[in-house]
């Protein structure tokens, strides 16, 4: 049987990953009598926990939402996992950096010896690529609010600042309706985060930068989900950012013969399939978002290319030579 305090600690541990708990089955969990567990459960009281008991040949136990927050329990592998986790909250462009460096330094004030020297060796930097913007941060208030909303299932109505200038656009200031969306999910993608959402004014689907969101109170009536395309929210968003709405990836895709090592090109081609052809020659199947950013993409390996197919990549790489050679003639002025 486990001492009292590790047994404490694991009938905690259960009690916070589902909402009801029978008795019976919490005992044989444990591995101790009914009796024994109803003890423990006294002793979580009087620490603070706020457990409901329900009566009856059913009855069971059930943690409920206390007032005031009692000490927290938490293992060694929960305790590492916390402490990453605020470490790398810079990362995410949520803007709550210096709230996870202060909820850092208190979680680390109660742990033991053995967990603080662990977490002080975690050293996390968050790098931008070269020649990127930082990203825009996000206020956490915004995403608390768009998370209450896919929870509960309500409307939206939000005010969502464009990328350019209205009035460069032709609307000569006049003021823009806000927008009205079913919310569905919050996801990230290269450290932004996006709302998914059915667009009510558009009848389709869309991804909404939440740095640009100002969403406005009350929301609206809540609404039946749907199912987004495909089922897998990660896969739709990736194919969004592909430029692609349905479930083959990139929109264009072509094949083409680089007189270039196998292994040169596969370090630097990302999700395209590359194949040996001789010491110094390979076949590449590659897809972008367009057949100019293909052509483009292919281009940069400065290499004597040779287009299998489509002919839409042959066009572009056509268009391409025009502007390159209009570049080279046309006098500055």
């Amino acid at each position: 049987m486990q001492k009292t305090s590790a047994r404490l600690l694991s009938l905690l541990s259960l009690l916070q990953a589902r909402r009801d708990w029978p008795g019976q089955l919490l005992a044989e969990r444990l591995e101790v009598s009914p009796r024994t567990v109803r003890r423990d459960i006294d002793r979580l009281r009087e620490l603070g926990y706020p457990i409901v008991a329900a009566k009856g040949p059913d009855g069971g136990y059930r943690l409920g939402a206390g007032s005031r927050l009692p000490p927290l329990l938490f293992d060694d592998d929960q305790a590492v996992a916390l402490a990453v986790a605020l470490r790398t909250a810079a990362a995410t462009g949520a803007g709550i950096e210096q709230a996870a460096a202060r909820a850092l330094n208190t979680v680390r004030q109660v742990m033991p010896a053995r967990l603080r020297h662990r977490v002080d060796a975690l050293e996390v930097t968050a790098v931008e690529r070269a020649g990127t913007r930082p990203n825009p941060q996000v206020d956490p208030q915004v995403l608390v609010a768009l998370s209450a909303a896919v929870r509960d299932r309500e409307v939206l109505r939000f005010d969502y600042s464009p990328v350019f200038v209205p009035e460069a656009a032709g609307t000569g200031g006049a003021v823009v309706p806000p927008r009205r969306a079913e919310p569905h999910h919050l996801a990230t993608w290269g450290a932004r985060w996006y709302l998914v959402a059915w667009d009510l004014d558009r009848d389709d689907w869309r991804t909404f930068r939440v740095d640009r969101m100002a969403p406005r109170t009350p929301t609206g009536p809540r609404f039946a989900p749907r199912e987004v395309p495909g089922g897998d929210v990660a896969a739709f968003v990736a194919r969004r950012f592909q430029g692609s709405d349905g479930a083959g990836g990139w929109p264009c895709r072509g094949e083409v013969i680089l007189d270039l090592p196998a292994s040169v090109v596969s370090a630097y081609s990302r999700d395209g399939i590359v194949e040996e052809l001789g010491p110094h020659r390979c076949r590449l199947l590659l897809g972008a978002w367009s057949w100019i950013g293909l052509a483009t993409a292919v281009g940069r390996f400065d290499a004597d290319v040779q287009v299998v197919g489509p002919p839409q990549l042959r066009d572009a790489f056509a268009r391409l030579a025009h502007r390159y050679t209009n570049a080279t003639t046309t006098p500055l002025h």
